[in-house]
Parts: structure tokens; sequence; C-alpha cells
């Protein structure tokens, strides 16, 4: 092949490489990326500050545009250079045209034949790849691209803003390049990868039940305060050990007063472990603070809440502070897995 002919394939693998590094980039999952990251991998080191940000992908996007059209522009005027003259000469010779027509006939042909070649091999085919394998693409192109940014910044920067300018004057905002999806739409996502054999029905269901879990409040995932095994503050300690023993729990709510006014919890295994020491003890040395949530907290927020305080279970007070019920991990589990958190027994 002459020297043409490979500077020809070169613009338009170039032109392939900017493809598949734009959608990859923007198709790629950051979770994937960082994990890759953390696990020594020296590409995703390079790739990850360029996806963790809007701004910098901003930035990574626009290089790749500016390569794209580079190449395309290099290609055109190259193939024309080195191709049109001499095709004219053949088309003038076969066709028995004049000079002019057969410069124009040879001009529509390259034009034709290059697009062709473009769109297919330096267009369709990488972006195909890209979206079937964004993060694979990704890596193997980030080495490239980061050479490119030293290359193009100049231009990016100028360009960039140019169209916010423009935008701006439309009162309209730059795009971020990333893929938000409403509930609706991840709902979709996930009955489309069950349909494609990606998903098991039970794993459709936990997703739609995690999906939904901030729709449901403590108040619908707590076991009632009827329901409780609970300790007055002043319980005799015989009257606490028979309590202890006839309960499946191992961590007992105390109240003051009415049983709506929980004041601590007694946890069995403190029980056991003081009475062994020290033999029978006021219960109130036992009790450990409570953790309170207010009733209409969401669900998704009380596993938030339990693990900055540390605590595995917290009452559920309504507005005036009344306790009206216990809320566990185990049931906001039993919310993800289906099962049923009210009969299960509070650890």
């Amino acid at each position: 092949m002459s020297l043409a002919v490979w500077v020809c394939v070169a613009l338009i693998l170039a032109n392939a490489l900017y493809v598949s590094a734009e959608f990859g980039a923007v198709g790629v999952s950051r979770s994937r990326v960082r994990r890759l990251s953390q696990d020594g991998n020296r590409r995703a080191r390079r790739l990850l500050p360029f996806v963790e940000n809007s701004t910098t992908l901003v930035r990574y996007v626009s290089a790749s545009q500016i390569g794209i059209t580079l190449s395309s522009l290099m290609l055109g005027a190259y193939a024309q250079a080195t191709f049109g003259t001499a095709l004219a000469s053949e088309l003038a010779t076969w066709w028995r045209l004049d000079a002019a027509a057969a410069y124009s006939t040879a001009t529509i042909v390259i034009l034709i034949g290059l697009t062709a070649a473009q769109v297919v091999l330096g267009e369709l085919v990488p972006k195909s790849i890209a979206l079937q394998h964004p993060t694979e693409v990704a890596l193997f192109t980030v080495l490239p691209m980061q050479w490119s940014l030293r290359i193009f910044q100049p231009f990016a920067v100028l360009l960039n803003s140019t169209a916010r300018l423009v935008l701006r004057l439309f009162g309209l905002r730059a795009s971020t390049h990333r893929h938000i999806h409403s509930p609706d739409e991840i709902e979709l996502l996930i009955a489309e990868s069950r349909d494609g054999g990606l998903l098991e029905p039970e794993e459709q269901e936990r997703l739609h039940r995690a999906l939904h879990l901030g729709l449901r409040t403590a108040r619908d995932l707590m076991v009632p305060v009827n329901r409780l095994t609970m300790l007055h503050r002043d319980t005799p300690w015989a009257d606490v050990v028979q309590a202890v023993i006839a309960s499946p729990f191992s961590r007992i709510p105390v109240y003051r007063g009415p049983r709506n006014r929980v004041v601590g919890t007694l946890r069995v295994k403190d029980l056991v472990e003081r009475f062994v020491a020290e033999g029978p003890v006021p219960l109130t040395r036992l009790m450990h603070p409570v953790v309170t949530i207010a009733e209409d907290v969401p669900a998704d927020r009380v596993i938030g809440v339990l693990r900055e305080r540390r605590a595995h279970q917290a009452v559920v007070v309504d507005p005036d502070g009344n306790t009206i019920g216990l809320i566990t991990l185990q049931d906001v589990l039993g919310e993800l897995l289906g099962s049923d958190p009210a009969s299960a027994p509070k650890p």
C-alpha cells in the first residue's frame, strides 16, 4: 500500500480513537473506575480524575471532539490533495471528460468513499464498541487522551468559553455529560435487565424494594409499643430476671412513668455480666442511652442515623416526644428482603 493510503487509514483510526474515548468516558461507571483505581490499576488512576468531576469531564469530551474534527478535516484535505489529481486524470482518460468535469467527478467520488469509510470505521464501529464496553474502552484510550488534552488545551478552553457564552444568550446551561435517571427510568432499566436475562425475578424485586425504600417511614416499619417487651425503670431485680428469661430479645426498652416514655435500653449481656461480677444491681445502672427517631423519617435515612449513632435500634417518637414503637436495622433489612419485620425477633 502507498504512503497516502496508510496516512488515510491512520486518520480514520485517529477519528475512531476520539469517538470511542468520548463515548467510553461518558458511559463509564465512576464506582467501577474508583474500585479499579483502589485495586492498583494505573489506567484507572489516570481516568478517575476526569470522570469524577463534571468540569474535567467536559474538558475531556471537548478534547475528543476537537480530535474528531481535526482528523476528519485532515483526512478530507489530504485525500483530495493526493488522490484527487490522480483520479481526475484517470477519469479524463477513461470517460474523455474535460479537466474541470473530471476534477469535480473525482472530488465527489473521493468524498463519498471517504464519508462511507469514516462513518462506518471511524464513527459507528467505535461508538458501538464503546457503548457495549465503556470501562475497557475508557481505560484503553485514557493515555492518548491525556496527550491530546495537553495539546488541545488552549483550543478547548476557547471553544468551551464560546459555547457557554452562546448558551447563556439563549438562557441555557452547558451540559455536564452525565446520565441522570428518574426513579421511573431506573425501574425501566431494571425491567430491561430482567428481560435480558441479567437479573433474576428475586433480584429485580429486591432492587424495586430498595428503590422505593425512601417512600416508607420509620412508623411504617416499626414494631408498635404495645407489642414490645418493656421494663419499668424501678422494676425489682427478680422481676427483671424473669422478664429477661421470658423474652427472646437481647435488648429491652426501659421506660419511666407511662410506657410511652422510654428512657433507655437494657442489654441482656450487660445484665448477666454485672450479675456475675456484683450480684443484683439497680436497673438504672445497666441502662444505655436510647436513640430516638421521628416517626416521619424515611426508612433509608434510618440506616444512616443508626450508623452515625453506632446503634442497632431506636425508639420511634411522635411529634410530642411519646414513644410509639421500636425500629431496628433488621426491620429495614426485612423491608429490602421481603420478610415481615414485625414478626421477627429483635436482636
